[in-house]
């Protein structure tokens, strides 16, 4: 027995070093600008690990140069996204901003380019100011107040010497226009005072005469003004109809004779619609293509309109002859997300930005005449490989009104088997829709714990028509909260799903479908994680900026009505929190100006009483949703934790 006392000390010893070095494994510090409540320690070597699916970046389009052929682009080699430019297709990206805030929107001056206009805020806060760059010299002028307003919609005059924009300055609340000569800042001055925050610029006439204006008042509903730009009269484009009509943008045509819109006037979407301004006769230009059409843009010569529709997610662009108004699809692009279109002062070459589920987004130009692709842009993966990365597939379940909703499904590696557990992730908006695009972070999910990514475009949705888009207004809500019980019952049914392992996510409104989802089918789910997300409509309206509160209440309801009020009242995810007995995460930014952070301390702390597993992750220096590298790596490096701990069966992770 003597004889074995060293032996015995030994191993005692080796086992108390292993313990003593468990404990003190090394973990990642937390960053000043976070606030974390709940959330264990993140292991030092997990950042390396996923690192790979943390280095993708994507580059978009902000501007052609007006006399060269070279662009602006909007791209990230720091820790957030500045202007470049650069001079000739999969040229160098050349930086030519450096801020610590994400800068967007340039654009350069359309006759010369010897500046651009930018607008950038401060923290997320959403409080854009506009500032002139001057490519002589790197000097930066701020053009706006500097406080406390919302400013952008920068358009341009067509002899360059103006800006157009609209400015939330003068009470906070409604968005006002202005113009201003940059390189003359003191001539700011005031063209409308308006009522509502949802006043924009659209385009000016030919003579510089006029402004082209929309007035959004919801996804359904919005009027064209055209505006004298020197004495702010206004007069409506279109008269007021019995039914209500959206507007999307608009443009005059090259001879300012008549107006380009897109519009759902006696349509179930979006078409192409031609105006002629002297007899008000109006001739839709698409109707023949039963879906929506995004966006357009009209040549500098006013001889080709090209216009983006939204066929089931899916972007096709097209080219349209303005004499004939016949239009042909532009072959031989990859099948993603496409937009921002912008045609060259050369009326040959349109710029656009596209990604796919296998790019996270570049920038192209196609030749008008020959049809010639040109990639401008090659963004970096980050070590991932674009092969490897799946393609999703397009699903349909029933509503539980029997309605068919469809949403994508991301299947992960083949070498994956058995049922497997699933993510459902659930859009903004809500008039968002979840499109055929680039996961990013989230591949890693698919490949490396093998989990299967499914994202529901629910009703209300936009991309299906104007009917579908008003199926969850005001009272209806709830309905599209029972479109995820019935995509629950659909994962049920499929044999390769883990219908006992289901997350479910999303950011926004899609954070409040989240929180939805979670205290109505909590039973069914297990766990949730919910970004910026609403968790009481009523506080919710309450807290909002101003310049958005209108304009949400159509979409949502009105507070102010008891009826509505107590219908948010019974169907507030925190007032039932208390059926949430499943691990919740929560992500706020301290400046968000849409969905406050208290919407998500509150439900914190009410779901803290449930004594269930509650994460809280904020950020001091961001808004909506996180836009620097930094924080979205932390972001993600706890939901990986998360989703190991929480989600997956028990000895997989």
């Amino acid at each position: 027995m003597i004889g074995n006392r060293p032996c015995r000390l030994f191993v005692w010893l080796l086992l108390m070093a292993g313990a003593v070095h468990a404990q003190q494994a090394p973990t990642l510090a937390v960053p000043d600008n976070l606030v974390i409540d709940g959330i264990p320690a993140i292991p030092a070597g997990l950042p390396a690990d996923v690192r790979r699916y943390t280095e993708a970046r994507a580059a978009t389009l902000s501007d052609w140069h007006p006399t060269r052929r070279e662009m602006l682009i909007s791209t990230r080699f720091g820790n957030t996204a500045q202007v470049h430019v650069v001079r000739m297709p999969r040229g160098a990206r050349t930086q030519l901003t450096f801020f610590d805030e994400p800068v967007g929107g340039a654009s350069y001056q359309p006759k010369t380019g010897r500046y651009f206009v930018f607008g950038k805020d401060v923290g997320g806060n959403e409080f854009v100011q506009l500032y002139r760059y001057d490519l002589g010299d790197g000097r930066v002028t701020l053009l706006t107040d500097g406080g406390r307003s919302q400013n952008g919609g920068v358009t341009w005059n067509r002899a360059g010497d103006r800006i157009a924009y609209g400015s939330t300055r003068r009470n906070g609340a409604d968005r006002d226009l202005y113009v201003v000569d940059p390189v003359n800042p003191s001539s700011d001055h005031r063209v409308l005072e308006v009522t509502g925050g949802g006043w924009s610029v659209l385009d000016w006439s030919p003579d510089d005469r006029q402004l082209l204006v929309i007035q959004y008042l919801s996804v359904n509903q919005s009027y064209l003004w055209l505006v004298d730009a020197a004495t702010g009269a206004k007069t409506a484009l279109v008269p007021p109809d019995a039914d209500t009509v959206a507007y999307g943008g608009a443009e005059f045509a090259a001879d300012g004779r008549g107006v380009y819109f897109t519009s759902d006037k006696g349509a179930e979407f979006q078409q192409l619609t031609y105006l002629d301004l002297a007899s008000k006769a109006r001739t839709p230009l698409t109707a023949t293509i039963p879906w929506d059409v995004d966006e357009f843009d009209v040549s500098p010569d006013g001889r080709q309109v090209a216009f983006v529709t939204n066929e089931a997610g899916i972007a096709k662009l097209y080219l349209l002859d303005a004499a004939t108004r016949r239009y042909r699809l532009v072959p031989g692009l990859p099948v993603g997300v496409l937009g921002g279109l912008r045609w060259h002062h050369n009326g040959r070459d349109l710029g656009f930005t596209l990604g796919t589920p296998r790019f996270p987004g570049d920038v192209y130009s196609i030749d008008a005449r020959t049809g010639a692709l040109t990639r401008w842009t090659e963004s970096e993966l980050g070590g991932l490989v674009a092969a490897e990365l799946p393609e999703p597939a397009l699903i349909r379940w029933a509503g539980a009104d029997g309605r068919d909703i469809t949403g994508f499904l991301y299947r992960p590696s083949a070498r994956f088997t058995g049922p497997r557990p699933v993510i459902i992730s659930i859009h903004g908006g809500p008039e968002g829709q979840s499109r055929p695009g680039f996961l990013g972070r989230d591949n890693f999910f698919l490949s490396e714990l093998g989990a299967v990514v499914i994202q529901p475009n629910v009703r209300g949705s936009t991309g299906y028509g104007k009917t579908f888009v008003k199926l969850d207004n005001g009272l209806k809500r709830m309905d599209a909260v029972a479109d995820i019980g019935a995509l629950l019952d659909w994962i049920g049914r499929q044999p390769d799903l883990d219908a006992a392992h289901v997350m479910v996510t999303g950011g926004s409104y899609g954070g409040f479908m989240t929180l939805a989802v979670a205290t109505t089918y909590n039973d069914r789910i297990t766990c949730a994680l919910d970004v910026v997300g609403i968790s009481n409509f009523n506080t919710f309206l309450k807290n909002t900026e101003s310049y958005r509160r209108d304009l949400r209440r159509v979409e949502y309801g009105d507070e102010r009505d008891s009826s509505m009020a107590a219908f948010f009242e019974r169907t507030a995810p925190l007032n039932n929190a208390g059926r949430i007995t499943k691990p919740l995460f929560v992500v706020a930014g301290l400046n968000d100006p849409r969905v406050p952070h208290t919407e998500a301390e509150q439900m914190i702390a009410r779901v803290k009483q449930n004594g269930s597993p509650v994460w809280f992750l904020m950020a001091n220096d961001e808004g909506h949703g996180f836009r620097k590298k930094g924080n979205r790596d932390y972001q993600f490096y706890t939901t990986v934790l998360f989703v190991r701990r929480f989600l997956l069966p028990a000895g997989t992770s």
